[in-house]
């Protein structure tokens, strides 16, 4: 996607998380923990392992790992704390990160970023924060049935954009989450929207403003969405 951010605070990332991020890394090396996003049940069961960490840092620079554990202590920071809370938490986090369309940053029409390539490169499009939205409140232990990564229009830029779109209950109206802006608003408060579809792990379906919407059929069936899952389960 060429959706353009609002803004790109990138240098800004650690800057709520610098203070503590070193008692976090002492707790990695005492706790020992080492699993890979797929098999955490909550936020401190999902650490990151220290030959993954390495090789983004080889690849990216000291920076890239920073931003990488800053991301570990958010989680864990957030472990258990209310839904709306982690919500918030998550979405102004990765807003900071730089918007920079595919083509330019990964040299291709289009890429589905991991998490860890977001923070590692500093920079990914409105799908790469969605996901890595989705994938933060997942391992914070947000039930996949509450969330959609939605695809829409976005009307005053006139092209495709993709939000995380979070429903409390199934059929309530939802609210959206989104690169463009921090405040996490109803999706009839986003006239600048319209949605197309929207799928998680579950599924994929026609989205509305209200409601599910109706079955289209597996989110597999989606070739990118296939292939980052694989690549997450490889812990990249």
């Amino acid at each position: 996607m060429r959706t353009a951010a609002r803004r790109s605070l990138g240098s800004g990332l650690l800057h709520n998380y610098n203070c503590s991020i070193w008692v976090f890394i002492l707790w990695l090396v005492v706790g020992g923990v080492n699993a890979t996003a797929q098999q955490g049940q909550n936020a401190k069961d999902w650490v990151i392992d220290i030959e993954t960490l390495e090789h983004f840092q080889r690849q990216y620079g000291e920076a890239a790992a920073e931003r990488i554990l800053s991301w570990q202590y958010l989680l864990n920071q957030l472990d258990k704390k209310p839904e709306m809370e982690v919500l918030e938490e998550v979405n102004r986090f990765f807003n900071q990160v730089r918007f920079l369309s595919d083509d330019i940053h990964w040299q291709q029409l289009d890429y589905w970023a991991t998490p860890l390539e977001l923070l590692a490169t500093n920079g990914g499009d409105c799908e790469d924060f969605a996901i890595a939205k989705y994938f933060s409140l997942k391992w914070l232990g947000v039930p996949v049935n509450k969330m959609r990564l939605t695809y829409v229009k976005a009307i005053e830029l006139n092209q495709a954009h993709m939000v995380l779109t979070y429903h409390e209950s199934l059929g309530d109206e939802p609210i959206v989450l989104d690169n463009l802006i921090d405040d996490i608003l109803p999706a009839s408060q986003r006239s600048d929207l319209t949605p197309v579809y929207s799928f998680n792990g579950d599924g994929l379906w026609n989205a509305k403003r209200k409601g599910k919407g109706s079955r289209l059929g597996d989110a597999d069936d989606i070739v990118l969405w296939k292939e980052l899952r694989s690549r997450i389960e490889w812990g990249r």
